[in-house]
């Protein structure tokens, strides 16, 4: 039953949500190691082929996204995430079937409104394969399936939970939000200097989107969040799926408001409403199941972030990307 509810936990597939402008390495790869995470390595070319890709999709949304060093090392970051959970992937025997595969291949193509040979044809026009993608859609299934066996199992909604919510909603039970945020990073125990060293770093920025920056290329640049290079987006959330510490400021923002900064055990966010959209109120025994599918929903994004911070905090990881230039 959990795991239908976690689905959208799992990182987006690559080229469902981007355009198909993804540019091939037009350098030869270079053999220098830009990470150690635990007993692999994240090699120079992987990085630029990434950042090459990051900067394109970028570009197509009309994004200027942040200078090179700020990109290389948020992509980095997210290649660091990646390995970690792929290699308790590996170590949990976990696999993709064919079937689960070409079903999202195929669901990535029409969601470019493409058949699958069509799509096969506009990826070898911009110089790579279709068995690239199956790569790269494999790997984030993988991904998924990691996330949903570690996050789902700290989740649990209680019956009294499931009420108070319902009294809390009222009206706006079936309400949708779209948002974006920018966080600032704490560990799980945090010191007294590194939390105000984080509150004067949320001050910071929360004075720059005040003086007109722009609240995606600022988070593409300087957030901590797993969402940072697609400028901090959080995609639509119901109510009930607002992560909790955001549950109270979010209903009143004006479309293109910023919050204050939010403490949250991950850090300090900065959130923004890009959109909203009222509900319809639902009734008897289906309200009680969407209070409960929206409060399950609600904690997992709540723990998803802790737990990247812990996985990433165990591993062992020697970033040498100032090192290798």
């Amino acid at each position: 039953m959990r795991s239908r509810f976690i689905a959208p936990l799992g990182l987006a597939l690559l080229l469902a949500i981007l355009p198909l402008a993804v540019q091939a390495q037009s350098a030869e790869p270079l053999d220098r190691i830009v990470a150690v995470v635990n007993e692999d390595a994240i090699m120079q070319s992987e990085l630029e082929t990434r950042v090459d890709q990051v900067r394109s999709q970028m570009s197509s949304r009309g994004m200027q996204g942040p200078d090179e060093q700020a990109l290389r090392r948020q992509v980095l970051d997210r290649m660091i995430l990646e390995e970690i959970q792929l290699q308790m992937a590996a170590n949990a025997d976990l696999s993709v079937n064919d079937t689960e595969l070409n079903s999202a291949v195929r669901s990535i193509a029409e969601s470019n409104d493409m058949t699958l040979e069509q799509f096969a044809d506009a990826l070898e026009g911009d110089g790579l394969t279709l068995a690239d993608v199956r790569r790269q859609v494999r790997r984030d299934l993988l991904i998924r399936q990691v996330q949903q066996a570690n996050v789902s199992r700290r989740v649990n909604v209680s019956d009294r939970e499931i009420d108070r919510y319902l009294d809390q909603q009222g009206d706006r039970q079936g309400d949708r939000y779209h948002l974006a945020h920018i966080l600032v990073s704490l560990p799980q125990s945090a010191s007294s200097d590194e939390i105000q060293q984080a509150q004067n770093e949320v001050r910071r920025l929360a004075d720059e989107l005040e003086q007109g920056a722009d609240f995606a290329e600022l988070a593409a640049a300087e957030s901590d969040g797993s969402q940072a290079l697609e400028g901090g987006d959080l995609g639509w959330r119901s109510a009930g799926e607002i992560p909790s510490i955001f549950a109270d400021t979010i209903p009143e923002l004006a479309v293109g408001e910023v919050t204050e900064p939010l403490r949250s055990p991950s850090g300090f966010h900065l959130v923004k409403l890009l959109d909203r959209e009222d509900g319809q109120q639902a009734n008897g025994r289906n309200r009680r199941d969407q209070a409960r599918q929206a409060l399950f929903q609600r904690k997992a994004n709540d723990e998803l972030e802790a737990w990247l911070q812990e996985i990433r905090a165990e591993a062992f990881v020697d970033n040498r990307l100032d090192a290798a230039g």
